[in-house]
């Protein structure tokens, strides 16, 4: 038979079961309840699909379909014949249509406008997801001061994202049926890093503070893990921009030797590294072998060190991502840039920052 409870201790209990579970040892100095934490790591999922379906959109070249940018009603898609006729023939008004798509019926136009489509149409849903729930929060008073302004920054890097996502497209959509590779890195740098410090504040809001290691140099060895991967994803971007991935399809050779014939091409000789196929490639091949090279020394003094076993086990995870990933690019370069091997190398970066996040999170404190 249940024991009886007082009115006050229902009424307890009921809260008791209420109440969201809290984290008691914030990195903020207050208790932060953990649906924080799930928030946004959900954001985080959203912000990698959306990445993905960037991806996707580049290597099917469906990213200048839609040649109007309409933050509000563009949420909804055409309806009738009239409104897709509307959009085709702005479409053929584009270096697009007019040098390459020339071809095209209205029914081929829909198969590449609805995947731009849809990655405009997750990009505003993931700033729905953001804001409902950071007003919500905001309302309860379980946000620290630190932490209000910081997702306030947040949101306004998304809606900074979605005004360089519209001016990289509009490179595209005046001369050259090609966006320009500085603004495609610069749109995929920022998603990175609206990703990076959505994943850096839920881990902050899940987990305890770390104990110090002690030991300085993995602090800085992590911070500068961290930089070295963004530089290489970034210059990835490049290569992605000037399609460099589909030559010098051989590695470690380039087109025969260590070091490409091409390389410093143009000039001044600087401008190489960001505009020419074969310096763009090259850098993102030395920065991609230098990083993992220093991943895995890392890894070595991590395990010749007693760091704390947190450290070692996100150490064992950030060095088998790297040698996965490494071999996911040799893989890529050597088929040509296949679609599937394509965006899986993209998705393994975004991987590959996230391991590094993560092992920094564990010796920033």
């Amino acid at each position: 038979m249940a024991p009886y409870l007082s009115k006050d201790q229902t009424q307890i209990s009921r809260r008791a079961i209420l109440t969201p579970p809290i984290n008691s040892h914030s990195h903020y100095g207050q208790q932060i309840p953990n649906t924080v934490g799930y928030w946004l790591i959900s954001c985080c999922l959203m912000v990698a699909i959306m990445i993905a379906l960037g991806g996707a959109t580049r290597l099917t070249e469906s990213g200048l379909s839609i040649v109007n940018w309409q933050p509000v009603t563009g949420i909804l898609p055409p309806l009738n014949d009239k409104e897709w006729g509307a959009l085709f023939t702005a479409y053929m008004q584009t270096p697009e249509f007019t040098k390459i798509n020339f071809w095209m019926t209205i029914s081929d136009f829909k198969s590449i406008y609805w995947l731009e489509y849809l990655h405009r149409l997750w990009g505003r849903l993931i700033g729905i997801v953001f804001l409902l729930p950071y007003v919500y929060f905001l309302l309860r008073g379980v946000l620290p001061r630190a932490l209000i302004w910081r997702f306030g920054f947040l949101f306004l890097l998304g809606g900074i994202q979605g005004l360089v996502g519209w001016y990289m497209v509009r490179s595209g959509l005046v001369d050259e049926p090609s966006v320009s590779q500085y603004r495609l890195a610069g749109h995929l740098s920022l998603a990175f890093v609206i990703f990076g410090l959505l994943f850096w504040y839920s881990i902050s809001c899940l987990t305890s503070r770390p104990p110090k290691s002690g030991f300085g140099w993995a602090q800085a060895g992590s911070f500068t893990i961290l930089c070295c991967v963004g530089v290489t994803s970034v210059w990835g971007a490049f290569v992605a921009g000037l399609d460099a991935g589909r030559a010098y399809n051989t590695f470690p050779l380039m087109d025969g030797r260590w070091v490409p014939r091409d390389l410093l091409l143009s000039s001044p000789w600087w401008i190489n590294f960001f505009e020419n196929s074969a310096g763009v490639q090259f850098t993102h091949r030395v920065f991609a072998v230098g990083t993992v090279t220093l991943i895995f020394l890392f890894w070595l003094l991590a395990h010749r060190t007693p760091l704390p076993k947190a450290v070692r086990r996100a150490t064992n995870l950030l060095a088998l991502i790297a040698l996965f990933q490494l071999g996911l690019g040799i893989a890529t370069l050597l088929s040509g840039v296949a679609m599937a091997l394509g965006i899986l190398h993209q998705m393994g970066a975004l991987a590959l920052i996230t391991a590094a996040i993560w092992v920094h999170h564990q010796n920033a404190y």
